[in-house]
């Protein structure tokens, strides 16, 4: 059977669903530490722009990061509009939206420009390429930006292939973070 994106999507959604929930704590401790250290990389004077995803039951429960982050630089998360969405900065009240998502009211900002994007994802094929839940509203969102930010791809269990599933237009990460594993790009 060859493997395409959709039946590759089937089965992290499946690996991500089984997995144990007696150490989802301890394994959002470990991708919070390696978010950290990564985000580290970019101390500077600078206020950065950086996009979070408010996350949903099964997906990597990056609030700590997110928190701790806005003390010091501009922090934004998705607002959906039509099939994809736009960046607004975070501030409470959320509201429960479409599929489950909580977001931030919206604004009359128009965000285009970001420093860094943190993307859950449901799975990474050979290229680093996000596979995700299907919509494509990540692609579309890194379609219409005049820079690609450095990119973070987060997920709660490592489901990766070396194979070269994704489209064209799939966005890519410059990092893949995982409980157990980190894997770069470059190398």
């Amino acid at each position: 059977m060859t493997l395409t994106k959709n039946s590759f999507r089937q089965i992290c959604l499946k690996k991500i669903k089984k997995s144990s929930k007696h150490n989802k704590f301890y394994k959002n401790f470990l991708i919070n530490n390696a978010l950290l250290k990564e985000l580290e990389h970019f101390k500077s004077k600078k206020r950065l722009k950086i996009l979070f995803f408010y996350p949903l039951p099964y997906e990597a429960d990056i609030l700590k990061v997110l928190k701790k982050m806005r003390e010091k630089h501009d922090v934004f998360v998705p607002f959906m509009q039509g099939e994809s969405f736009k960046m607004v900065p975070f501030r409470l009240p959320l509201k429960k939206k479409k599929f489950g998502i909580f977001e931030a009211g919206n604004t009359i900002q128009n965000n285009n420009k970001i420093d860094i994007a943190i993307v859950p994802a449901v799975g990474v094929d050979g290229n680093l390429q996000r596979v995700g839940f299907g919509k494509g509203m990540y692609d579309r969102f890194f379609a219409k930006l005049k820079e690609k930010p450095y990119t973070i791809f987060v997920q709660p269990e490592l489901c990766h292939t070396n194979k070269l599933i994704c489209d064209s237009y799939d966005v890519a990460c410059d990092v893949l973070i995982t409980p157990n594993k980190t894997i770069r790009k470059d190398g």
